[in-house]
């Protein structure tokens, strides 16, 4: 498939498709449709910023949009709010026209507004495993008319424990149906869940999981931990476009945020003692240019698509190569270039050759010049 055009896609879809410039599927996008639209189940992985949603929503949209049937059809089980949120709002770009509805089902927004789109007829929903399973526990919600299952970041998901509501959820699912399960790493730990999942699934394996994709650059720089943020500035001062900065503690999120704010940066900060509002606020910001800076614990490693982000900086080293991964994806998406800084004590340079013995790659390590 070389573009979208070869679908047997409605008009509306390849209408939205095109209102959208989206014309040329991306590799993941291209492997993983066509099975999907024949009703196969598909395991994908993929680097991050490949564009593993619209190789799920295209195909999610497209049966929707042929069943008369009601009820909600389309599931998608997602790890935080902030990529639940983003789902959606790909999927209003895509579904225009089509008449199909949606539903926001997470936690730390008011569910009254979640059900009442449910009431109204949404065919698909977009979930957190946690308050999905709240909703089936009150009888709120009903599963029973589920064809398509969409496991997104789903080895995220394990990772913070959501798989016992995941297994409540998948209980309450007609057993004949789809299942999409797409994700950046696919750990063995996962496999004996997605042999349970999953019925005879297309695999589709695009580039390694388990190393940043050849759009970034990646450097490092061993410094004092005193000096860190001195040489986050001075990065700021030498280099235009946006900055996602990783800390490793909520504490250590908010005073780098006011550190840099003091300074005159433009900073928002999100980390999950956040409200939701904040975090929306933060994260609104960050895209439209309000703030160049963005400063986040790890829940913004998965669960945060901002596409043109220029600079990614490891202000503290990640707990596992995985996370590196997974921070470094929020750059270089989209054929655009990015670049990956991580910054690391003169004790903690033996865990840089660790990370890239772990992942077979090279960062070039940078001089330190602060005055």
């Amino acid at each position: 498939m070389k573009t979208f055009l070869e679908l047997s896609l409605s008009p509306a879809l390849q209408g939205n498709l095109a209102s959208a410039s989206m014309t040329i599927p991306t590799p993941v996008q291209a492997a993983a449709i066509p099975p999907a639209l024949a009703g196969r189940d598909v395991l994908a992985t993929a680097q991050t910023g490949t564009g593993k949603t619209l190789a799920f929503l295209v195909p999610v949209i497209e049966k929707l949009s042929r069943s008369r049937t009601p009820g909600i059809q389309a599931l998608v089980l997602v790890p935080t709010r902030e990529l639940a949120m983003q789902i959606v709002d790909a999927f209003t770009l895509l579904k225009r026209k089509t008449g199909i509805e949606s539903a926001l089902v997470v936690g730390g927004l008011s569910e009254n507004p979640q059900l009442t789109a449910v009431r109204r007829g949404a065919k698909l929903v977009v979930a957190t495993p946690g308050r999905l399973e709240d909703f089936l526990d009150r009888k709120l919600v009903r599963l029973d008319a589920v064809e398509v299952l969409v496991l997104d970041e789903s080895d995220r998901m394990l990772d913070m424990g959501f798989l016992p509501a995941i297994r409540r959820i998948l209980k309450v699912l007609p057993a004949n149906r789809q299942t999409l399960c797409f994700s950046a790493t696919l750990e063995a730990s996962t496999a004996p869940f997605i042999r349970e999942t999953l019925r005879d699934p297309v695999r589709v394996e695009i580039g390694s999981t388990r190393q940043p994709i050849d759009r970034v650059r990646l450097q490092w720089f061993e410094v004092a931990s005193e000096r860190k943020t001195d040489l986050l500035h001075d990065l700021l001062g030498q280099e235009t476009g946006t900055f996602l900065v990783f800390a490793r503690t909520k504490h250590g999120t908010e005073r780098l945020a006011k550190r840099l704010t003091r300074a005159g940066h433009d900073a928002a900060m999100i980390h999950g003692d956040r409200s939701q509002s904040q975090r929306t606020a933060a994260l609104r910001g960050f895209q439209n240019g309000t703030y160049r800076v963005l400063v986040a614990t790890d829940i913004a490693a998965r669960g945060v698509h901002v596409d043109n982000i220029a600079h990614v900086v490891n202000y503290d080293l990640p707990q596992e190569p995985e996370d590196f991964i997974h921070r470094v994806g929020r750059t270089g998406r989209a054929s655009a270039l990015g670049v990956a800084s991580t910054f690391a004590t003169r004790q903690e340079s033996g865990e840089i050759r660790k990370l890239e013995r772990a992942l077979k790659l090279k960062m070039e390590r940078l001089p330190v010049d602060l005055r």
